[in-house]
C-alpha cells in the first residue's frame, strides 16, 4: 500500500512538473501565433495624379499602433501616408498625395500597407507588408473637346452642349453647383456626347458652365462652355389668401395638423415645406430618363387654353391685408373649360403618376436626355407609370387638386428636375436654332419634326395672354 501511495504521489509530481513546463510554453506559443493587423483598401484600380483612398485596419488583439502606406515602383518604395498615433482596435488612415511630387511615373506599381499592434509576443516577427495590392499609375487626363453649344442663352432657359471625350469613366456638365448628365449621341465609335443643361431662373451672369470628364484613376479634364447671356425679366404677382381657401385646402394637404396650429400657420407649412418636398421629388424623378430623345418636333400647348400665370413668377401671398409669404411659381397655369382634357406635350414615357404634395394629382412624362414635362392639379389621371405616350395623347383632366385656386392645368418643363420656361419648347423655331443648330455644327443627327412652315409659333400665341394677366 505504501509503494502504491508513493507511486501516485510521484505521478502527481511529474504531472505538475509537466504542466508547469507545458502551460507557459503553450501560452507563449499562443501569443506568438495570434494574427497581427489586417488591412483593407478602398482604392480605384488605377492611381491618378492626385490619388485619394482609405485604408481600414483591424487588430486581432490589442491596438493598432503604427501604420505606413507605401507605393513601390521599379523596386523603389515611396511613403505616401504614415500614422504613429494609436488607432485603437480598429481605425482608418486616409491616403492622399500628388504622384508627380513623390516621383511616381506612369506604369505598374504596388501599394503596400505596413502596420503594427501593441499585443505582446515572445519573439519579434519579420517585417513584411500586411497588404500588397498591384495597381497602375495613370497621370493622363481624359481627352475632352467641346464641339458646339447653344450660343444665346437666358435665365430659365436651356443650353445644349455637344462634346467629344475618350478614356473617361464619367462626364457631366455643371452650371455653378448644379450637375447635369450627358448621353452618348450619334455614332458609338465617335465618343460624342450631348447634354441638356438648365440655366435656373435666378442664373447670375458669370456663373460658369463647364464640361467635366473623370477617368477611373480620378484624373479630371475640364472645358468651359461659351454662351451669350440675354437677360430675361420675370413677373411678380400678389395672391390673396381667404379664410374659405384655408378651410378648403389645409385639412386635405395637412391632415395631421396639431389642434393648436392656426390655419394660417398650417398653410405656411404647406406652402414652404411641402413645396420644398415637391422640388426634391422632381429632382429625383429627373434622374429617371431615357438616354435617347423620345420627342419629335415642338411641344404642344393644350388647345384653347389661356395663360393665367407665368413661369418664374414671384408671388407674394397676402392674408388679412398683410404679406405672409413669398414663393416662386414654376411653370405655366393654363385654363380652359372645367375638367378639360390634358394632352401629352410630346411623345415619351410616364415616370410619375399620382399625388405630389402642393401639385395634387400629377403626371410626369420623360422625353429623354433629362427633358421632362409635368402636368399638375389634375382632377383625374388616365396614365400610369411605364406607359408610352404619343404627342397629344390624353393624360388626364384638369382640376383643382393640391394647392390650386380654381380648375386649371399647371404645366412645367424640366431638365434633370430643374424647371425651365415652356415657351422655348413650344417654339419650333427656338428648337431649330438652339438645339438642332449646335447638333448640326457638331456633325450630329438633328431632331426631326421641325421643318419651317411659316406658321405663327404657339409660344408667341401663348405669351400674349400671360402679359395681360390681371
Amino acid at each position: 500500500m505504501q509503494s502504491r501511495s508513493r507511486f501516485k504521489g510521484s505521478l502527481v509530481v511529474v504531472l505538475l512538473v509537466v504542466l508547469a513546463i507545458v502551460a507557459p510554453v503553450s501560452y507563449l506559443g499562443w501569443r506568438q501565433t495570434v494574427p497581427g493587423v489586417r488591412a483593407s483598401l478602398a482604392m480605384p484600380r488605377a492611381l491618378g495624379a492626385t490619388p485619394a483612398f482609405t485604408v481600414a485596419l483591424q487588430a486581432a488583439r490589442g491596438n493598432v499602433t503604427r501604420v505606413e502606406v507605401r507605393v513601390v515602383q521599379g523596386g523603389r518604395p515611396v511613403s505616401v501616408a504614415k500614422s504613429d498615433a494609436p488607432l485603437g482596435p480598429h481605425g482608418e488612415v486616409p491616403v492622399r498625395f500628388e504622384a508627380a511630387s513623390v516621383g511616381l511615373r506612369e506604369g505598374p506599381a504596388t501599394v503596400e500597407v505596413w502596420a503594427h499592434d501593441d499585443f505582446w509576443r515572445p519573439y519579434r516577427r519579420a517585417e513584411r507588408p500586411i497588404a500588397s495590392v498591384p495597381t497602375a499609375i495613370d497621370l493622363t487626363p481624359p481627352k475632352l473637346d467641346v464641339l458646339a453649344a447653344t450660343r444665346y442663352v437666358s435665365p430659365g432657359g436651356v443650353q445644349l452642349v455637344a462634346f467629344r471625350v475618350s478614356d473617361a469613366e464619367r462626364t457631366d456638365v455643371t452650371v455653378g453647383p448644379r450637375t447635369f448628365p450627358s448621353f452618348a449621341y450619334g455614332a458609338a465609335d465617335k465618343g460624342v456626347r450631348v447634354a441638356l443643361v438648365a440655366l435656373p431662373y435666378d442664373y447670375a451672369s458669370g456663373t460658369p458652365v463647364a464640361v467635366t470628364a473623370r477617368d477611373e484613376a480620378g484624373n479630371v479634364a475640364t472645358r468651359g462652355v461659351a454662351g451669350e447671356l440675354k437677360p430675361r425679366a420675370f413677373p411678380r404677382d400678389t395672391i390673396k389668401i381667404s379664410e374659405a381657401f384655408l378651410q378648403a385646402k389645409v385639412p386635405e394637404l395637412l391632415p395631421q395638423r396639431p389642434p393648436s396650429q392656426s390655419m394660417l400657420d398650417a398653410f405656411l407649412v404647406i406652402n414652404r415645406e411641402q413645396r420644398k418636398q415637391a422640388e426634391m421629388t422632381k429632382r429625383e424623378i429627373g434622374a429617371k430618363t431615357a438616354d435617347v430623345p423620345l420627342w419629335e418636333g415642338p411641344f404642344v400647348q393644350p388647345r384653347n387654353t389661356k395663360v393665367f400665370s407665368n413661369f418664374a413668377e414671384t408671388r407674394t401671398y397676402v392674408y388679412d391685408g398683410r404679406p405672409v409669404d413669398t414663393q416662386v411659381h414654376f411653370g405655366y397655369d393654363l385654363a380652359s373649360t372645367k375638367h378639360s382634357p390634358v394632352p401629352a406635350a410630346n411623345s415619351g414615357v410616364v415616370v410619375f403618376a399620382g399625388p405630389l404634395t402642393i401639385y395634387g394629382n400629377t403626371v410626369i412624362v420623360d422625353h429623354g436626355l433629362g427633358l421632362q414635362t409635368l402636368y399638375a392639379h389634375l382632377s383625374s389621371i388616365e396614365a400610369k407609370v411605364g406607359d408610352k405616350v404619343t404627342k397629344g395623347q390624353e393624360l388626364g383632366r384638369s382640376g383643382a387638386t393640391g394647392l390650386a385656386v380654381g380648375d386649371h392645368l399647371h404645366f412645367e418643363v424640366l431638365v434633370s428636375g430643374v424647371s425651365v420656361t415652356p415657351l422655348e419648347w413650344w417654339d419650333a423655331r427656338w428648337i431649330r436654332e438652339r438645339v438642332n443648330r449646335p447638333l448640326k455644327e457638331a456633325g450630329l443627327p438633328e431632331l426631326g419634326g421641325l421643318a419651317s412652315t411659316g406658321e405663327k409659333s404657339p409660344a408667341a400665341v401663348a405669351s400674349r395672354p400671360a402679359r395681360r394677366r390681371r
